[in-house]
């Protein structure tokens, strides 16, 4: 069993590279959106706090969080877990630790995605996707055969993220690098750091993933 954290900004690919070692290697992803929206429906008495709090307009608190990880962790046994959107500050980072280690698991490695600004607004603000398969296109990289028709299913509905924009994808980069890139150097001192081009090939990504995880 492998447990791993993928870090980079927004656009990185991480939920890419997420999928893709949940279809190869039999992990699971813990998303903490996808935690909080199933938790909020489930009706248990942890759902009750995060409904509550979501229902408020509020933010739900990392002990909440941690409970959700723990009882994810703790119906589970497969590959490994990835750590999606968690930890984002160093005190989640320190939640996270003295979890596993209460649980007799451990951090395998953290790997941070590398990308360059500008190619990364780029990537991103050129994408759109099949509003009716999800197929996912681009602008210059990736357009669809005939403009504005799905390749995959026909579908003439293309939609476009309201927050695909240049401003508000900088103002994401930016609520990334004040709030989270302290966690870089955090693992690093713990010599848990691996990194890869995250604006590479898709496939040279997760060749790239793929050796960090075969090492640890």
């Amino acid at each position: 069993m492998v447990n791993i954290i993928l870090l980079g900004p927004p656009g990185a690919g991480k939920g890419t590279q997420a999928k893709r070692l949940v279809d190869e290697r039999n992990m699971v992803q813990l998303s903490t959106g996808d935690m909080l929206r199933e938790a909020k429906s489930s009706g248990s008495e942890m759902g009750k706090r995060v409904a509550e709090v979501m229902d408020k307009g509020g933010l739900v608190t990392d002990e909440i969080v941690i409970g959700l990880i723990e009882e994810k962790i703790t119906g589970n046994a497969g590959g490994g877990f990835i750590f999606d959107g968690f930890p984002r500050t160093l005190p989640q980072a320190d939640a996270l630790g003295a979890l596993l280690a209460k649980m007799g698991q451990g951090l395998d490695a953290v790997i941070e995605m590398q990308v360059d600004d500008a190619a990364l607004v780029a990537r991103i603000t050129g994408r759109y996707t099949c509003g009716t398969c999800g197929a996912v296109y681009h602008d210059q990289t990736k357009p669809t055969a005939q403009p504005g028709i799905c390749d995959a299913c026909g579908s003439d509905k293309m939609v476009r993220r309201a927050d695909d924009n240049e401003d508000s994808l900088k103002q994401r980069l930016m609520e990334y690098y004040k709030k989270t890139s302290p966690l870089i150097g955090y693992y690093y001192a713990k010599g848990k750091l691996s990194t890869v081009d995250g604006l590479a090939e898709m496939d040279a990504v997760a060749a790239a993933v793929a050796k960090v995880l075969d090492k640890s």
